[in-house]
């Protein structure tokens, strides 16, 4: 009888938390490749400043760059593109009365395959994708934690590559974010029409591992703003946002170096470091889509970026004699304007598709500099110092088949070129890719 009892106590015991997460509703995708790939130049070339017969100086290729050409699997190691996005959460709500919920979702990036270059390892990190709570009703959803930003939501649905080696972020380069710290509305459709608004309060923290930073104490220190029309085949959006500068400036930058006092003695000259991000990194973009009407799609993405991360002058050569000289020495690109098209064409349990993208990178190029005599002192003369764009390109062809509800099976080839293969690693490739997506 006490065995009867123990046994019961324990089925009691396993049954009861299912009981108790009744609303709780466990999803995920897995998703894996097999991939070809050539890319060039993924050690750069080794260039030298050398003088031509006139006495100018121009760069000489001293070294060839080189190569990776080989078999991978989902963007491991040298194999190029976006992640194969997996993922495993859970989601759920309670009904709090009167057409109020409380909603929550708590999910997790997995990879099926090496992402840190130890195929034997088996430490590939997890990591959260969009991890929230929030209310939902009739006026809309509030919530708060992590989560897409309204522009990477705003023209999710017209990447017909998504989530593959052909994925536009890692082709075309459109720069989705999740961002920690958000606080977003989303409105309910009114006809087809949405709005999404969040902000993030930083609370002093920063992008791009820089630190912290007293001076990003704003509420709303990078913010972003969408609206959306999705009305049966039809869909178009408009999105706009905005990282303020103090986003990316260290604290020792954003408190220190305004006034650029940091000097290094050259003998002469000086060395002053000026780091900060002088303006809020800014994007636009606007979506056009034909959805599976009659099985054709048809999508097009524009988005223009300013101010790059990255982008504001980061050294200042100065000489502190009777005369003064001045070069500095940029980031990133300035100013991005890139934009893409995919087409394709469904029959029955299949889909054929094909995308065609450009992006156009401006930059100020610093590419070497020389010791002149200036004023008694030495200063070093800036002599390359140009506007340069970088122009890629970009495209590929694609075969989808539905082998049920959840799972896909697909191969696609895609290709980049890059004007700045001999100096950004890696930036010019082509690939073969087979693979397959399962949803639950």
């Amino acid at each position: 009888m006490n065995k009867k009892l123990l046994t019961m106590a324990v089925a009691a015991a396993m049954v009861a938390p299912g009981a108790a997460m009744a609303e709780a509703v466990l999803y995920g995708k897995l998703n894996v490749s097999l991939d070809y790939a050539n890319v060039e130049n993924v050690i750069l070339p080794v260039y030298e400043t050398q003088l031509d017969g006139d006495g100018n100086p121009v760069f000489v290729k001293v070294a060839p760059g080189e190569d990776f050409k080989g078999w991978g699997m989902s963007s491991s190691g040298y194999i190029p593109g976006e992640a194969r996005a997996s993922r495993i959460g859970v989601k759920g709500s309670e009904d709090l009365g009167n057409g109020l919920k409380a909603i929550y979702q708590v999910e997790f990036g997995v990879n099926l395959n090496d992402t840190n270059g130890d195929v034997d390892s088996n430490a590939d990190s997890i990591t959260y994708r969009n991890t929230f709570i929030g209310l939902t009703g009739g006026w809309g959803t509030f919530l708060a934690g992590r989560h897409d930003t309204p522009m990477k939501i705003s023209t999710g649905k017209l990447d017909l590559f998504a989530d593959t080696m052909a994925d536009y972020n890692g082709t075309v380069g459109f720069r989705d974010l999740r961002a920690d710290n958000t606080i977003a509305y989303i409105s309910p459709s009114f006809s087809g029409f949405q709005f999404a608004g969040a902000i993030v309060p930083s609370g002093g923290s920063t992008a791009l591992n820089n630190g912290l930073n007293l001076n990003e104490d704003s509420i709303a220190g990078a913010y972003s703003l969408a609206g959306i029309y999705s009305n049966g085949p039809f869909y178009a959006s408009l999105a706009y946002e905005s990282l303020g500068k103090e986003h990316f400036n260290n604290e020792f930058e954003s408190v220190n170096l305004r006034d650029c006092p940091y000097v290094t003695d050259l003998g002469g000259a000086s060395l002053s470091e000026c780091g900060l991000a002088a303006d809020d990194a800014t994007a636009w973009r606007v979506g056009l889509g034909l959805l599976d009407w009659n099985g054709f799609s048809l999508t097009g993405v524009y988005e223009a970026r300013d101010h790059e991360p990255g982008s504001g002058p980061y050294e200042r050569l100065e000489v502190f004699n009777d005369s003064n000289f001045n070069a500095y020495i940029p980031g990133g690109p300035k100013k991005v304007d890139l934009w893409q098209i995919q087409a394709a064409y469904a029959f029955g349990n299949s889909q054929v598709k094909a995308m065609y993208g450009q992006a156009d990178y401006e930059s100020d190029l610093f590419l070497g500099s020389s010791l002149i005599e200036l004023g008694g002192g030495q200063a070093f003369r800036d002599y390359t110092y140009d506007q340069q764009n970088n122009n890629i390109e970009t495209w590929a062809i694609g075969f989808d088949h539905n082998l049920s509800k959840r799972t896909k099976a697909y191969a696609l080839y895609t290709a980049v070129t890059s004007d700045a293969k001999d100096s950004i690693a890696g930036s010019e490739w082509d690939g073969f890719s087979v693979g397959m997506m399962h949803s639950f």
